[in-house]
């Protein structure tokens, strides 16, 4: 097996390759129907999607009108849960964010998508710069704030050192193709009693474990790693972050059971998406493995 891991893997290998373990074989529903393959590391306890495609080829995979979070998009049953939720979960975190700074700062959103959580920390007198690298989702947000010139396509647009009070970092994370460098930047970004917010799908949670290949929030390839509480601990840990508090994102199981039912039968099925969204959080107020999680990070 690890020789054909090796072989599958022609871009970016992981370091630990020879530790992987195959873990479950999942499809791309969302765009191209191809085939990929979790590994999993038992060390760090963090997931690694294979074959991982080509770098210049990944924006292929985004292209997709059911790629939501590019898009304000308001058409069809799962467009309109997912703005109803996005509206409400915006005033969790900027609630979340002036809490942890106590004060109006500095903050780069990273993976931005269409500027909405800017926008609400603009208005709140925050001082905001963030990443997109999609050109559709990013034109969208110059028109909903202000300081459109504080966007950039990458994180190695930004050269200020040590100027950020809080950097988040929504559902981004899983995307980023080189996780040690990406991290060592973030800590470069970041003040030195800043907080570093991530939020990321956790498969250890009740929603993975029932759905199986199916669970939407593997979305391979666009999900490169899967992070559970373990993980984060490793990786943040080699580069002197220290996990200082996690939350919930509790309606993440919901709207994920709509997508993985969809995924397994072709059909939404509300209801049982609702049952299982339902029954993962009533298991995770006991085991704390929600469907997906923020973890708050700071220096050491």
């Amino acid at each position: 097996m690890h020789m054909t891991l090796a072989n599958k893997s022609q871009t970016e290998p992981y370091k630990n390759k020879e530790n992987l373990q195959p873990f479950l074989t999942c499809v791309d529903h969302t765009v191209s129907r191809e085939t990929f393959s979790l590994f999993r590391d038992p060390e760090t306890d963090l997931l690694v999607t294979f074959p991982r495609p080509k770098e210049a080829d990944l924006p292929s995979y985004y292209e997709s009108e059911e790629y939501i979070s590019h898009t304000d998009s308001s058409r069809t049953l799962m467009d309109k849960v997912y703005q109803v939720i996005k509206s409400y979960s915006l005033k969790r975190k900027l609630k979340l964010i002036n809490k942890l700074n106590g004060r109006k700062g500095r903050i780069l959103d990273i993976g931005c998508g269409t500027g909405d959580l800017l926008s609400v920390c603009e208005k709140d007198g925050w001082q905001i710069s963030g990443t997109e690298p999609n050109i559709k989702a990013r034109e969208l947000a110059t028109q909903k704030i202000n300081s459109s010139e504080c966007l950039k396509e990458d994180l190695n647009q930004f050269s200020e050192n040590g100027n950020f009070d809080i950097i988040s970092m929504w559902h981004v994370l899983e995307h980023v193709p080189n996780l040690d460098e990406y991290i060592k930047k973030l800590k470069e970004l970041l003040t030195a009693d800043g907080h570093l917010i991530i939020a990321v799908p956790n498969f250890k949670s009740y929603d993975a474990i029932h759905y199986k290949e199916f669970w939407a929030a593997y979305d391979v390839p666009r999900h490169l790693w899967h992070f559970s509480e373990k993980s984060i601990r490793h990786i943040f840990g080699e580069q002197d972050f220290e996990l200082v508090n996690t939350r919930p994102l509790i309606f993440d199981s919901f709207y994920v059971s709509l997508l993985s039912e969809k995924n397994k039968t072709g059909k939404s099925n509300l209801f049982s998406a609702l049952k299982t969204g339902l029954v993962s959080n009533l298991k995770a107020r006991r085991t704390e493995e929600f469907s997906s999680r923020i973890y708050i990070l700071k220096k050491r």
